[in-house]
């Protein structure tokens, strides 16, 4: 299994849920705050190597939806129509995430701006809350793209992500993530991501030529 060498603080509970308090759409653009994992994509298109950036990008897209680590708080909810804009402080890259809706679901846009390597996009739809022996979960049925500076190489994916509260009576509460993703680009590569509660990302993409290309990453880091 590889370890991401991306030295993002996003990967921290404790920068996604600062000590002074954060919005739920502030929230999700530090939780997008990881956009060091695209920047590898373009040299892997240069070398003609798209299904590895459709992996890539697969990896970035799972990340930016999930958290892991210590639940300090919830955020607090924003008004249909609100837009929070913050840079990513590893790349400079601009995040934007904006509450399109709050009815029948809270239905949430996202972008990012890369300029030397591409736009990221998408859009998440909080569905409601489950209760199961594994805690409280919400899903996110959540499609997203990606296109790159050259406007010749796009990625489309679609799947559901499951975010999960785990309440703890003593210790700090926990929040995690789990869902599947669908990959797919316009070189012909196809793909399939996993994740699961214990941070395990399994990624799968078939090329043209019939070749597998297979990525293992554990997004929990240690001792969060």
């Amino acid at each position: 299994m590889n370890t991401l060498s991306n030295p993002s603080p996003a990967f921290n509970t404790r920068y996604e849920l600062p000590p002074g308090g954060i919005s739920l759409l502030g929230y999700v653009v530090r939780r997008m705050h990881k956009t060091a994992l695209l920047l590898p994509v373009s040299q892997m298109i240069a070398d003609g190597r798209s299904a590895e950036a459709l992996a890539q990008v697969g990896l970035y897209a799972v990340a930016a939806s999930a958290s892991f680590g210590p639940a300090y708080y919830q955020p607090t909810f924003d008004r249909a129509g609100t837009t929070v804009k913050e840079p990513d402080p590893t790349t400079g890259a601009t995040v934007t995430a904006t509450l399109e809706s709050t009815s029948p679901h809270y239905r949430i846009s996202n972008s990012v701006e890369l300029p030397d390597i591409g736009r990221f996009s998408g859009t998440e739809e909080i569905t409601g809350t489950t209760v199961s022996w594994h805690g409280l979960g919400m899903p996110a049925p959540s499609r997203f793209s990606f296109t790159d500076k050259t406007g010749e190489y796009s990625v489309q994916i679609v799947g559901l992500v499951t975010s999960e509260l785990l309440p703890r009576l003593l210790t700090q509460s926990r929040i995690r993530a789990y869902g599947t993703l669908d990959l797919r680009d316009n070189a012909g590569n196809r793909g399939a991501l996993n994740v699961t509660r214990s941070g395990d990302a399994h990624v799968a993409v078939t090329a043209p030529s019939g070749e597998v290309i297979v990525r293992h990453e554990q997004l929990a880091r240690p001792g969060r």
